[in-house]
């Protein structure tokens, strides 16, 4: 849909720490965006976030945000749980809306916020960010351009330590169904299960078993997984949040070569083809969602479209629901 020629104007519903590096900055730095507005129920820490970001206005109130005649669109940044509330009352109200990922709690509630979008003039985006930066895009253009041939099979080895939050008793909502959809595996695996369908296309089906290896908390810290791509690529996983040490490494293995690259990691891309080694450093941006916010901007103002529209944003969140379902204990 087209705008007219003043800026998009942003309102923030839940200003946490997502938002102080990663997002909130980039609102005002994109040309043809502006953030008017942030919401959070803790006045005193919604007025530093304001004074430090230079916000005018701010709420206390989720609802208040939403029915701001000022407001355009709004970036829903709070834990999943809440995201189909929010995300079907800003339907209602006729403003864009932007969503933390996952999408939501489940597929189910992403197809219920997909069809609330549906047909109306109000865009629906969700922040898998990885689509919109060049790094990854740099992946998308070798492997467009055919530089491994085709390919046969995507591999994403992760694990890390356990954090000081999960060796203590103190409350962690990323590992609190109600509120996140699962733990560890749902919060930072939709990441690069949402960048394997934006690289290699759509996801048919998908296996795994989850267990919870530590105890720490009570949902599954080790996650295992295999899938197969609708052009008939397979895909394997492994996720776990108790090793001794961190890794994250995705080897693309191709007809004539292969790709490898880490999900979070500023790591260097590493392309082996049959013209030898070529390896690529392409560092995130100060804010990494500025590319994603840039990319909803020219979608608003029609003058391009954003990777990650309407019901795309739910895809990655079927395909751990599918995993999820060889949960065991």
């Amino acid at each position: 849909m087209e705008q007219d020629n003043r800026p998009i104007r942003w309102g923030i519903i839940g200003c946490g720490n997502v938002t102080e590096l990663k997002s909130g900055p980039a609102f005002n730095k994109v040309q043809g965006s502006e953030l008017l507005a942030v919401m959070r129920r803790d006045r005193a820490k919604l007025a530093d976030y304001a004074e430090r970001h230079g916000v005018p206005k701010t709420y206390a109130n989720a609802d208040a945000l939403i029915q701001d005649p000022e407001i355009d669109a709004i970036y829903v940044a709070t834990p999943p749980g809440s995201h189909r509330e929010y995300a079907l009352k800003i339907a209602a109200a006729d403003k864009h809306c932007c969503l933390e990922k996952p999408m939501a709690l489940n597929f189910a509630e992403c197809e219920e916020i997909a069809a609330a979008f549906a047909g109306r003039d109000a865009q629906l985006f969700v922040a898998y960010y990885r689509r919109s930066l060049p790094r990854f895009n740099q992946v998308k253009a070798w492997l467009d351009e055919g530089k491994i041939g085709d390919v046969r099979h995507i591999n994403w080895s992760y694990a890390r330590t356990p954090s000081a939050v999960d060796l203590s008793a103190e409350y962690n909502w990323r590992t609190d169904p109600a509120v996140s959809g699962g733990g560890h595996f749902v919060d930072l695996a939709c990441h690069g299960l949402d960048l394997f369908i934006y690289l290699l296309g759509d996801i048919r089906d998908a296996r795994g078993i989850a267990v919870n290896q530590q105890n720490l908390y009570d949902v599954e810290d080790a996650v295992s997984a295999c899938w197969v791509f609708d052009n008939g690529a397979t895909g394997s996983g492994f996720w776990n949040f108790g090793c001794a040490e961190y890794g994250d490494e995705v080897i693309i293995h191709g007809s004539r070569g292969s790709i490898r690259f880490s999900v979070f990691a500023d790591a260097a891309l590493v392309l082996e083809s049959a013209n030898g080694s070529e390896h690529v450093e392409i560092p995130h941006p100060e804010n990494i969602q500025f590319f994603h916010i840039e990319n909803m901007v020219k979608h608003l103002n029609g003058t391009g479209r954003h990777p990650v529209a309407g019901a795309e944003g739910g895809k990655a969140s079927r395909v751990m629901d599918q995993i999820l379902a060889g949960l065991v204990g």
